[in-house]
């Protein structure tokens, strides 16, 4: 594969209890592989998140038309790759189920890109196979608000355990999430939100899934349980909404939303 591509997520931090955060793919970075030639570039969804929450451009990135270029990894996404000189690397990667040799970009895939002081993540394009198949993995969300009798099915999961998937109406907002259950119809909770979308597209539904990883301290809580999900799409093309295609291929007026910089604390 000569292009890699991976997406910026936002969270916006408006708190309203009537109202589900949302997420919003905001940009765009493609990855040359042969070359190491990394592109930055804002998408639809950072037009329509500053339309809906005001979501102000990124002080590394300023100016939403342009197309960024640079011969390294912009800082934004390299300060969200663990060092691979401190003493516990090697055992980061196998929280990640990666090799001992993963790049930057295997590991942004894998890892989300979660910092505690922002409200980012990142996350691979999902690959549609020739025949329709496709595979995505991703960490286990929305587990420590479950109850307590499904808290003690999710402390005997075990690698390779089989999960079911259903697709249901999350409230208060009505839209679609893709829940994760135990064979015994345990909810334990919930694949990504920015995800959801796209997986809710899978042509019969017989999505499969089941335990990659189980991690324990000092992997932090928000990696503790990877899933990795199967299933198909008949005509679905993933990742092709107006929210994922560049804002410069979209004829975007500037000047919509918050003019304000948003700085990315360390």
């Amino acid at each position: 594969m000569s292009e890699r591509t991976l997406f910026l997520a936002w969270q916006d931090d408006w708190q309203d209890e009537t109202q589900v955060r949302e997420w919003f793919p905001i940009g765009r970075l493609d990855v040359g592989v042969e070359r190491s030639t990394y592109r930055f570039r804002y998408t639809g969804g950072a037009e329509r998140a500053c339309q809906k929450v005001g979501f102000p451009w990124l002080l590394e990135f300023p100016e939403p038309l342009r197309d960024y270029r640079s011969s390294d990894l912009f800082p934004l996404f390299k300060n969200r790759v663990m060092s691979s000189s401190r003493p516990d690397f090697a055992d980061y990667l196998r929280s990640l189920d990666l090799p001992d040799n993963a790049d930057p970009i295997a590991i942004l895939s894998a890892n989300g890109g979660h910092r505690v002081t922002d409200p980012f993540r990142v996350f691979p394009k999902i690959e549609r196979h020739p025949d329709g198949s496709f595979v995505c993995r991703f960490f286990l969300h929305g587990w420590r608000h479950i109850g307590e009798i499904a808290r003690e099915r999710l402390d005997t999961l075990q690698e390779r355990d089989e999960l079911r998937v259903s697709l249901v109406l999350a409230k208060p907002n009505d839209t679609l999430a893709v829940q994760l259950q135990t064979t015994d119809f345990q909810m334990i909770g919930w694949a990504p939100r920015y995800l959801a979308a796209d997986l809710a597209m899978a042509a019969d539904g017989r999505y499969e899934a089941h335990v990659v990883r189980v991690n324990h301290r000092p992997i932090p809580l928000r990696q503790r349980f990877l899933i990795e999900m199967r299933c198909h799409w008949e005509n679905h093309e993933p990742m092709s909404s107006r929210d994922y295609i560049p804002l410069i291929e979209l004829g975007f007026e500037d000047g919509v939303g918050s003019t304000r910089g948003l700085a990315l604390s360390d």
